[in-house]
């Protein structure tokens, strides 16, 4: 199987490229090779053919899709458009990287793939569209969602990621305050890689696919277990979301789950196996 990877160098782009070159021909696309906003920059998927297309490419910065809500639609919603159209002229399969912010956090519970999308910010918005036009635009497709990643790549429009942001804040004795309102599922992008493989390798039927570690926490858990597990004695401290004068309004809780059968370890095993990639753990 030939793949094509957009934004091969992003931080799950480039798990996706080690997990896929294993064992298939990958083409790793990054924004120079393409700009999928750019109905003749994805011309680039035609010349090179592949198979299936993974496109991570996003304005994902959240409080950013707010002041400039046209970026986020002309890379999130249009660009999904474009590479859509690209698959389908080729009979590629689209793959389709989306979040758990296009729902609205009032389930209570994790969000499984049956549920009704409600996103709460031009960010979710502008996915969720992307979602539409992948689904309508490609006959081959899977729309993934993920959710609050950290991989060793980190995001590169984020600076990071935020297992590492919180270490660099440790180690420098910074007082740190972490939302303890806000629930997610951390998920490392390796294992999403691998799963998403799996996905590819086995033919499943088209469709959303919610791939995250199982389980979740608050941001303020999070962050306490990271600092459990590397016995740093750090000054961490929950706040309110409410304390923080954000542009966008996140969802409370976006836990995801699958009824699909996808499956992957917990959060807290996925943590340790980063810590330990990253050098920051000692492999036993």
């Amino acid at each position: 199987m030939k793949v094509a990877i957009i934004g091969s160098t992003g931080q799950l782009g480039t798990d996706l490229v080690k997990v896929f070159s294993t064992r298939h021909e990958v083409a790793a696309l990054t924004h120079k090779d393409i700009e999928v906003e750019n109905p003749a920059s994805c011309k680039v998927i035609e010349e090179k053919r592949p198979d299936a297309v993974i496109n991570t490419a996003a304005f994902h910065r959240t409080d950013d899709c707010e002041v400039y809500p046209e970026r986020a639609f002309q890379v999130n919603a249009v660009g999904a458009k474009n590479v859509a159209e690209a698959c389908n002229r080729i009979g590629a399969v689209c793959v389709y990287i989306s979040t758990d912010y296009v729902f609205d956090g009032r389930k209570g519970v994790p969000y499984n793939e049956e549920d009704q999308p409600n996103p709460i910010n031009t960010y979710g918005v502008s996915k969720l569209a992307g979602e539409l036009f992948t689904r309508n635009y490609c006959e081959k497709h899977y729309v993934v969602r993920v959710a609050s990643l950290f991989g060793v790549a980190g995001a590169s429009g984020k600076g990071g990621n935020f297992v590492e942001t919180m270490i660099g804040k440790a180690r420098k004795g910074e007082n740190i305050r972490v939302v303890d309102d806000v629930v997610m599922s951390p998920t490392y992008t390796m294992d999403a890689a691998v799963v998403l493989r799996s996905l590819l390798e086995g033919e499943a039927d088209y469709g959303v696919y919610h791939i995250t570690n199982s389980g979740y926490c608050s941001w303020f858990e999070f962050a306490k277990t990271i600092f459990e597990l590397l016995d740093i004695d750090a000054d961490l401290k929950p706040i309110s979301s409410n304390d923080f004068a954000l542009k966008a309004r996140r969802p409370k809780f976006s836990a995801l789950t699958s009824t699909r059968g996808v499956r992957l370890r917990g959060w807290r095993e996925a943590l340790e196996s980063y810590l330990k990639e990253k050098g920051h753990l000692q492999s036993l």
